[in-house]
């Protein structure tokens, strides 16, 4: 950073309680109060008259000889900025940099220090600063706008921020080849060499520090050029709002808000607020990350209805290109009591899905649009398996965001079915019209075979949905071929008899003699192919009385209605009947055994 000293003496003020004075032998007869401060001075002796028109003019009417007192509250910059130009009138040395450039040039201009009243006074000097060492710099220009929030009327009334704001668009747009200056860059992975190439976006840190407004004075100045693309506006918001905006690079943004101030609270609001005003209508400008980011933080602050529904509906335009850490963000209402926030991510899916409808009418028929949906349908699907480990996750929660996923957005369950199993998991306590209300959500015919297999052996599904998967094995078995197909659900319930009357047919023939066995082992056999034919006839109608149980949606009617069936027929072929739950057990733990013969 450049800086200019002027005068060569040393420092004589000194202060005496709230007093300052020159340590001089002369008498001081100026007496100047600024605010809390008193500073004793001459007014002829020194050359602090001759060089401030002011001072002239309030003294005019004194004598030489005659001890003058004046007040000087409303001078710019205070009582620093006027010790600089006092100092500078006695010779002392100072030095002026951007840091103190404002309040120097505006006490000068409040004092008249101008070179009609005396050739190279103050302001001449800082003005020549300020053009040829300021201005062509580019921290400094920076700095120097940055300490024009302390007098806004005086820096724009002197042209300094215009001139300031004039000095960095140019710096901003010039190719980053020919960029010479020094920059800030701290990004991570970047390590700055001396023939290292200049990023693209080595400026947006250095103007990161400035006041929003200002900020969006060189934003929307650098917009209306269109020599810098979008993505590069974008990442300059990006930056801006990582440096201001608490949390909005953590997950956990609620907890570090909570102690926030009205006064912070609503600065943020404001600089959330003009952030999204200024995010270029491009799509992909900006990430659907930041997007969401902004909206969590949003929520909390307490934005405009339009900002945020300006928010929804740009994360819904690039909601497809999404991940699941992008949504993760932590419930702030106080009436929810969990921990992720489902209703942000419910909103913006709408939106898309309305979006969607519209742009897309003929969405099957395109590749394009129907991938898109898939995207979004797949996201949704991992987004609940996270959730889903939230012991405070509501059911109805759940099961409207499941929901609102079009069937079409979903090549198949499986997906959804994990997500169902690890909620399923994770809440033992559910009661039973919870438990059919998350499964009813759950298509049987869209699982794959493995997931089914999975899922008939699964003792956390509720027995209708177990019912539903051995009804559709069944009817599928039928259709395959013998070599591929799935073993039927009677072939799993009926396996261990087939099994028994073999081994009884075994243990015949060896008690028969050697003349009866021929004749004992086909009778047995006939008897044993019309027990099969009984069992499934039995099970037949066991199975299409479950398919009723699961339409009419009444269990244990069902199941004693069956169970009734099933012990008339027992009593009439001297068999004992099969209760439905021990069926559907024991299909469960024949299935592997099913699957490998």
């Amino acid at each position: 950073m450049k800086f200019m000293k002027l005068g060569t003496k040393a420092d004589t003020f000194y202060t005496e309680q709230a007093t300052r004075t020159l340590i001089s032998e002369i008498a001081a007869d100026l007496v100047i109060q600024i605010n809390d401060i008193t500073y004793l001075l001459h007014k002829l002796q020194f050359p602090l008259l001759p060089k401030c028109g002011l001072l002239q003019r309030l003294c005019y009417d004194s004598s030489d000889s005659e001890s003058v007192s004046l007040e000087l509250h409303d001078i710019p910059g205070g009582e620093e900025a006027f010790e600089l130009c006092a100092k500078f009138c006695y010779g002392i040395a100072i030095n002026i940099s951007a840091h103190n450039f404002v309040s120097a040039l505006c006490a000068a201009k409040f004092l008249r220090m101008n070179d009609s009243i005396e050739k190279g006074n103050f302001v001449g000097k800082l003005e020549s600063f300020f053009n040829s060492c300021i201005l062509e710099g580019w921290k400094d220009s920076i700095a120097t706008l940055q300490t024009t929030a302390t007098l806004p009327e005086w820096s724009e009334n002197l042209g300094i921020v215009r001139k300031c704001i004039d000095s960095i668009i140019e710096k901003i747009l010039t190719p980053p080849p020919q960029v010479k200056w020094s920059y800030t860059y701290t990004r991570p992975g970047y390590t700055k060499k001396q023939h290292h190439s200049v990023p693209k976006d080595w400026w947006t840190e250095d103007v990161s520090d400035l006041d929003i407004d200002l900020f969006r004075c060189i934003i929307m100045a650098i917009r209306s050029t269109y020599v810098l693309p979008p993505q590069l506006i974008g990442e300059a918001l990006h930056v801006y709002a990582c440096r201001w905006l608490p949390g909005i690079t953590k997950l956990k943004s609620s907890g570090s808000s909570v102690s926030q101030t009205q006064e912070s609270k609503d600065k943020n609001r404001k600089i959330l607020e003009t952030i999204v005003s200024m995010i270029p209508a491009d799509r992909g400008s900006v990430s659907v990350g930041f997007l969401f980011r902004l909206l969590s933080i949003s929520i909390h602050l307490g934005v405009s209805s339009v900002t945020k529904t300006e928010l929804i509906r740009r994360a819904s335009l690039q909601f497809e290109e999404a991940t699941v850490s992008d949504l993760l963000y932590p419930s702030t209402s106080s009436s929810d009591q969990n921990y992720y926030d489902t209703e942000l991510v419910l909103a913006v899916l709408e939106t898309f899905l309305k979006l969607w409808k519209r742009m897309s009418p003929g969405a099957v028929d395109s590749s394009y649009f129907l991938r898109s949906i898939r995207n979004v349908g797949k996201l949704i699907d991992s987004y609940l398996q996270v959730v889903a480990r939230d012991d405070n996750m509501q059911v109805s929660k759940f099961v409207s965001l499941a929901e609102t996923v079009p069937s079409i957005a979903r090549e198949d369950h499986d997906d959804l079915y994990q997500a169902i199993n690890i909620y399923l998991k994770m809440h033992p306590e559910m009661s039973k019209a919870d438990k059919k209300r998350l499964c009813g959500i759950l298509d049987c015919q869209r699982l794959s075979p493995e997931v089914r297999g999975h899922a008939v052996k699964n003792e956390l599904l509720p027995l209708r949905t177990v019912v539903q998967l051995l009804y559709f094995e069944q009817e599928k078995g039928s259709k395959a071929t013998s070599s591929h197909k799935l073993p039927k659900p009677h072939e799993i319930l009926l396996g261990a008899k087939d099994r028994a009357a073999t081994t009884r047919d075994s243990q015949s023939k060896h008690s028969l003699g050697p003349g009866k066995e021929e004749f004992n082992g086909e009778e047995i056999r006939e008897r044993d192919q019309q027990k099969t034919k009984r069992s499934d006839g039995k099970l037949a109608l066991a199975l299409n009385l479950e398919k009723k149980m699961v339409i009419r949606g009444d269990i244990e009617e069902t199941q004693s209605e069956k169970a009734r069936v099933v012990r008339d027929e027992s009593s009439s072929s001297g068999k004992v009947n099969m209760d439905p739950k021990k069926m559907i057990r024991r299909a469960r733990s024949k299935s592997e055994h099913g699957v490998k013969k």
